[in-house]
């Protein structure tokens, strides 16, 4: 099958597959004569469990290593699970870091009026010298009129 083909078939876009096959997430296909890509059931079964793992958060890296232990059928069932639970460790961090984000703009709002005046403690936050630099990704300081969460 063509690359559209096997991305309706796996739900990968054929954007996305050249970018897999550029970076060896997937082998290099076979290709016609004129060069067109022709993949088999087994690249579109690969394929969909790169989505499937893309869908869960893993990052390519990860996948990486899943595909591999995936395709070894004598791989330690300890190798996969240690991936998974070091996933599990990173997306129980970002879900604090997102509800302290989302609690810290819920009181912004809060002490926000909303009406027709341009006084807007949110505005104020945002462009407050004293609130500290974020280090993380999700954005997690707070600054002088930020409420803290305490941690769960």
């Amino acid at each position: 099958m063509n690359i559209g083909q096997a991305a309706e078939a796996s739900g990968v876009s054929a954007k996305m597959i050249r970018y897999y096959e550029s970076i060896a997430l997937i082998p290099k296909t076979v290709r016609t004569e004129s060069g067109y890509r022709v993949y088999s059931d087994s690249d579109v079964h690969t394929l969909r469990f790169i989505r499937r793992a893309r869908d869960l958060g893993f990052s390519v890296e990860q996948i990486s290593d899943l595909v591999s232990l995936w395709q070894d059928r004598e791989r330690a069932s300890k190798d996969v699970k240690r991936i998974a639970q070091e996933h599990v460790t990173v997306l129980q961090r970002k879900i604090v870091e997102l509800q302290q984000m989302a609690e810290t703009l819920n009181h912004l709002a809060t002490t926000c009026h909303g009406d027709g005046r341009p006084d807007c403690p949110i505005i104020q936050e945002l462009a407050s010298n004293d609130a500290p630099h974020c280090s993380s990704a999700a954005g997690t300081k707070f600054g002088t009129l930020g409420k803290a969460p305490t941690r769960r």
